[in-house]
């Protein structure tokens, strides 16, 4: 079941972008690793604001499987670089939690991380720590962090 979840969500990420870049509707696929490990997509709504998804793993004790989705909105002028942007993003979203030998946890995430867009070249890597709360089946924080890079699909 969990592999046919996986290969959904890839296939649909994959499926739905048409051009690089930080404009509305550039789409990026990619991996994220940490806590947890596995497909990232971003869809940039505006300028400023994108739709961040995973589909992924846990590596710490159980083989437990994040689906996981967050807006963002993206700060471009707080740190400045000589080449390319360094926007600092956070936002809200939303996590459900497929556990094997317990109760499946639904929960709200924090994002908040750094984004290196590289200059005319279609790809970003990004740092991201992210407070949760979990809501069901019972209330609980935690926090997570990962690293990753994405590629932009472009015309």
């Amino acid at each position: 079941m969990k592999s046919a979840v996986f290969l959904f969500v890839v296939i649909g990420l994959a499926l739905s972008g048409t051009a690089y870049g930080q404009q509305p509707g550039d789409f990026g696929l990619g991996i994220i690793v940490g806590e947890p490990t596995g497909v990232s997509g971003k869809l940039f709504l505006s300028g400023s604001n994108a739709v961040d998804a995973a589909a992924a793993w846990s590596l710490s004790g159980d083989n437990d499987f994040h689906l996981q989705a967050d807006y963002l909105y993206h700060k471009y002028d707080l740190i400045s670089v000589d080449k390319g942007q360094l926007p600092l993003f956070f936002g809200v979203g939303g996590r459900v939690l497929f556990r094997e030998n317990q109760d499946d946890r639904i929960g709200v995430r924090f994002p908040v991380g750094l984004a290196y867009h590289f200059e005319g070249a279609p790809f970003d890597i990004f740092g991201e720590i992210v407070p949760l709360l979990d809501l069901a089946p019972d209330t609980d924080v935690d926090l997570e962090g990962a690293i990753g890079g994405r590629f932009y699909f472009g015309q």
